[in-house]
């Protein structure tokens, strides 16, 4: 097996928060994003990533772009922590890891055309290029991601909602990285083009041999594209396994929760299958609860989850779930 391209440890991103009409000289509020996250992703392989708005996946994405410091543990590119490197190792770094946003139309410069925006990334990270260089590097990714090349000086405004992702993917692509992070890329897009832009995605990483980690809410996207899944609540990775065998075999009751929201698209199966609704609101994290992030919304939790974080249970080489009452659930509804 290859040594990880990304391999995060323990990492957790803290947010000092000051509250309007505070006095000045009041303490600011901890906001703890993401807590004691670790997770693995190989070379040319797709991490996905899921969890409720405001369970800190976009949080941890800027993390590993680097955009956002840890507050504790590593996030180590190729072994070395991205924490560590100097102003000019934060650079090459950006030219390896790239993201691709959730909103086309707004990560785009609408005062720029779609050949200045492609082009930007190479203009800071190969100076020397000529304009020469630069034209036909561009016109050749633009083609790739299937625009025509002749569109190059018209601006984001005269694109469709898909046409600007793929403008984007472009620009993510342009430097030639190892790895693109997609902060929910599709969630914007209609149903039809999603497929077409994941199905892009897919055909670029098998062409480029790009590592993927994968943002969504939509757990049937990202069981197509994905290899493993990970699975995130409150700032905590609460079940990581392989894309199948998550969805097959899922063992934390969040996650089984989250696969019985994707609706199946058979009336009578739909109608048939038990699913189970989770209770309240998420938490604030400005406020979580003690021990157990899900506690007070898990169907399962016993009194003494309040006590502390639960420990990780392996299952296998590839599968481990944090709760210790996993085994308590039933059988999880198959999509």
């Amino acid at each position: 097996m290859s040594a990880p391209l990304l391999d995060i440890r323990d990492l957790s991103v803290t947010f000092s928060i000051t509250r309007q009409g505070g006095w000045p000289w009041s303490a600011p509020h901890r906001l703890q994003a993401v807590r004691g996250a670790s997770l693995t992703l190989a070379p040319g392989q797709t991490l996905g990533l899921v969890g409720e708005s405001g369970s800190g996946k976009s949080t941890l994405a800027r993390a590993i772009v680097g955009t956002v410091p840890a507050s504790e543990g590593q996030v180590l590119w190729r072994g070395k922590d991205i924490v560590s490197m100097t102003a000019e190792q934060h650079r090459n770094h950006g030219r390896h890891v790239q993201m691709v946003f959730q909103d086309p139309l707004d990560a785009l410069n609408p005062r720029m055309t779609v050949g200045q925006i492609v082009a930007e990334p190479l203009r800071t990270h190969f100076p020397n290029l000529s304009k020469a260089e630069i034209h036909r590097k561009v016109g050749a990714m633009m083609e790739r991601v299937g625009l025509l090349p002749a569109l190059i000086n018209r601006y984001p405004h005269e694109f469709s909602g898909g046409q600007c992702q793929r403008i984007g993917i472009a620009r993510a692509l342009i430097t030639d990285p190892e790895l693109v992070v997609c902060d929910e890329p599709v969630s914007a897009l209609d149903v039809s083009v999603q497929a077409q832009v994941v199905n892009l995605l897919q055909e670029l990483q098998r062409e480029m041999g790009l590592a993927l980690l994968f943002i969504a809410h939509d757990l049937s996207v990202v069981r197509h594209i994905s290899h493993r899944i990970a699975v995130m609540y409150l700032g905590r990775i609460v079940e990581v396994a392989e894309a199948e065998e998550l969805i097959e075999n899922p063992r934390h009751p969040y996650t089984k929760a989250l696969i019985a929201s994707v609706p199946i698209p058979a009336p009578k199966a739909e109608r048939a299958r038990h699913r189970p609704v989770l209770q309240g609101e998420l938490p604030s994290p400005m406020s979580p609860p003690s021990g157990c992030v899900f506690r007070t919304r898990c169907p399962i939790a016993q009194p003494n989850c309040a006590d502390a974080p639960p420990a990780v249970q392996k299952l296998d080489d590839t599968h481990w779930v944090a709760c210790p009452y996993h085994a308590n659930t039933d059988k999880p509804v198959q999509i």
